[in-house]
């Protein structure tokens, strides 16, 4: 139910965009899927750009882009008892810099922190993050195709910078589709 509700955001997010096209509300949408150890994530972003270009040189600069996600967890492994399943969803925000082409085509780099909400404490296998907000960052690589399709990869770690214990930390391995606009 959750994924159909996102999958209905998304949409009419990209209905919205319409409307606004010469000063867009987001620049891009996106959907990742991620696996860890044991769970499984599927998340939505929506993202604007920044109009800033730094080290600008042979054709490259860095930038970046804010980016609004919502992501599904599904644990299968909950209080480390085999089979036993459950589920949280997280709201995030995080700012991503972007090591890209000037016409934002072919290749790129990116990595970015920000922060995120669970909605409930995870605990899954011998994992265990003791706090609801956690940091998320990420580093990644992918290539945006010339016709607006970008495909993607990335490492993210989720933790809540150690100020409370637990604090094992999650580390997703995901891979991303995205659409800009």
């Amino acid at each position: 139910m959750f994924a159909k509700k996102m999958i209905a955001a998304v949409v009419a997010l990209m209905a919205v965009q319409g409307a606004y096209a010469d000063d867009k509300l987001v620049d891009s949408v996106s959907v990742d899927y991620g696996n860890a150890a044991k769970v499984q994530m599927v998340r939505f972003s929506a993202a604007k750009d920044w109009s800033a270009r730094w080290f600008q040189s042979n054709g490259t600069h860095l930038s970046g882009y804010w980016e609004a996600s919502a992501g599904f967890w599904n644990q299968s492994q909950y209080q480390n008892i085999s089979g036993k399943s459950a589920s949280l969803w997280d709201v995030g925000f995080t700012p991503v810099f972007r090591f890209e082409n000037d016409n934002k085509k072919g290749l790129y780099y990116e990595g970015g922190i920000g922060v995120h909400r669970l909605s409930k404490l995870y605990d899954n296998d011998t994992y265990r993050l003791s706090t609801h907000f956690q940091f998320g960052d990420h580093i990644g690589i992918g290539y945006v195709f010339d016709n607006n399709w970008e495909i993607g990869g990335k490492i993210q770690h989720f933790s809540n910078g150690g100020y409370k214990k637990p604090n094992t930390g999650v580390n997703f391995l995901e891979i991303k589709a995205a659409y800009h606009f």
